[in-house]
């Protein structure tokens, strides 16, 4: 018994030095929610329907490949602009009608087709373009995620609001958020497209076209935050984007100018090399976010292995800024500012000294309380109370889980929950010992009876607190991470500590008639 006693009291004492090894000191390892360390609250869209139009323009171009290695002829591949997920194939060979038709059901079957004559017209399936904008979401999510990593920026709250399309961030603390905030918003699409045409104005270059777009082709304006104020009709499909970039970094230029370089993973590198080797002296812009950032004659083909340099007027914070979102990698969607709450520091500190004043009022009537009602008995309830709250802050800190104003009042609802367990325990060893039963008897038993209720109690509680951190938002998990994490608690703290604590004072006598409670 003696021994057994003893390996209880080690690895309670093991928890309590292991809890404040993890959260010491609270200053620095307790994470702090908006909230309380003030910041910005930015709810954002994602455009969905820019990730379905860029999959579309995707699925062209592998077409198109594929119905060359095959032989198959054709005069042009149109975009749908009216209905998104749609094209058509115009003008293709009749008599190769059906290796088109084996073509798309073999490699292109989340496409439906319709065939009238030498056309056929492929859509986007309905659920897949629902799949879509699930993913540009999830995948937003991510890059955001990155991003905000990228900045040294870390633990920030981004979380899907419900199953739409918009996003929530929390911006806690941060020093530059106009700079956050550009650097979040910034789609970093980038593309390298040929160019047919360029013109300083935009009518000078359509009338150079014909006053006609050719199928295929766009118009894109340039940067003038570049110094770049032409327009040029350039590709509509790119050879390859910032999704094949295998890195990106800041670096300068041969004028020491601050510049991106980047490198090309494997397969686009190769799909590139040949590209160049297809069109030497053809002039070849590098886009991004749909506006020219420079324009330059292709020498010779590029190797596989070689990387480029983006160049352009940029600041040294411009291009850290750039090559930071080409890292992290381009959204797959545009995003919109819907709404943006900023909450001062000053506020902040108030809450903090509010909740942590709130939380010592709190333990301390709970503990007058134990101690007045049931006395020695109480001081063992006080005792498993404090480990609770020592255990409640080190998994916040382990975690890293932001602490929030209503987290602060979930301790508080998880003080008064731990105690109710201890007093359901001691009720029921009230019981037993009204019925003449012995005191070593009674606080078994009155253990063993009450340990069904305090479960069915807490797991209920913790399932129900589940469901708010799965659907609620950046307040509502807050508080449902602080009571799952007290409430799990408090079953080792009122049932294990309490108990141990018993057993050390009957240890203590050979003897014992009465207890205190």
């Amino acid at each position: 018994m003696k021994k057994k006693l003893r390996w209880k009291i080690i690895l309670i004492f093991a928890v309590i030095v292991l809890c404040v090894f993890l959260f010491y000191p609270p200053g620095q390892k307790i994470m702090l929610g908006l909230d309380l360390r003030g910041g910005m609250h930015l709810v954002l869209q994602v455009m969905t329907d820019d990730a379905i139009d860029n999959e579309t323009d995707m699925e062209i171009l592998r077409l198109q490949e594929r119905m060359q290695k095959k032989g198959i002829t054709f005069t042009t591949v149109v975009k749908d602009e009216e209905r998104l997920g749609r094209f058509s194939i115009n003008e293709f060979d009749v008599m190769k009608e059906r290796d088109l038709r084996a073509l798309i059901t073999d490699e292109f079957k989340e496409w439906d087709t319709s065939f009238a004559g030498n056309r056929v017209f492929l859509t986007l399936e309905t659920n897949i373009i629902f799949y879509l904008r699930d993913q540009a979401v999830r995948q937003a999510m991510e890059t955001l995620r990155n991003r905000v990593d990228e900045l040294g920026l870390s633990d920030i709250p981004i979380q899907r609001q419900g199953t739409g399309e918009r996003i929530i961030v929390e911006l806690p603390g941060v020093e530059n958020p106009e700079r956050v905030k550009n650097i979040l918003k910034k789609t970093a699409m980038l593309e390298w497209k040929l160019v047919y045409a360029q013109a300083p104005t935009r009518e000078e270059l359509m009338t150079q076209i014909g006053d006609v777009i050719p199928e295929n082709q766009e118009i894109l304006e340039g940067d003038p935050d570049r110094g770049n104020t032409g327009y040029y009709l350039v590709s509509r499909v790119a050879v390859v984007t910032g999704k094949d970039l295998r890195s990106a970094r800041r670096s300068v230029d041969e004028w020491n100018a601050p510049s991106i370089s980047f490198s090309l993973n494997p397969e686009a590198g190769r799909r590139f090399e040949k590209f160049t080797g297809d069109n030497v002296g053809n002039p070849l812009s590098i886009v991004l976010d749909n506006k020219i950032q420079e324009v330059a004659n292709i020498k010779d083909k590029i190797p596989a292995t070689s990387g480029g340099i983006i160049h352009g007027s940029y600041s040294i914070e411009d291009a850290e800024d750039l090559a930071l979102v080409l890292r992290a990698g381009a959204l797959p969607a545009t995003i919109k500012y819907l709404e943006e709450r900023t909450i001062g520091p000053s506020l902040g500190k108030d809450s903090i000294s509010r909740g942590f004043t709130s939380i010592v009022i709190a333990l301390l009537l709970v503990m007058v309380f134990m101690v007045f009602y049931y006395r020695l008995a109480g001081v063992n309830a006080v005792t498993a109370l404090i480990i609770n709250v020592f255990i409640l802050l080190a998994a916040l800190a382990y975690f890293k889980a932001n602490l929030t104003l209503p987290g602060i009042a979930g301790i508080i609802l998880t003080i008064g929950m731990s105690v109710d367990a201890n007093v359901l325990v001691f009720e029921r060893i009230r019981e037993e010992l009204s019925t003449g039963k012995g005191v070593i008897s009674s606080i078994s038993t009155g253990f063993s009876r009450a340990f069904r209720t305090i479960l069915d109690a807490n797991v209920t509680t913790i399932i129900a607190a589940v469901f708010l951190f799965q659907f609620g938002t950046g307040p509502i998990r807050g508080f449902a991470i602080t009571l799952i994490i007290g409430i799990t608690a408090s079953m080792f703290t009122a049932i294990f500590v309490s108990r141990t604590i018993f057993d050390i004072t009957v240890s203590r006598k050979k003897k014992i008639e009465k207890l205190s409670i």
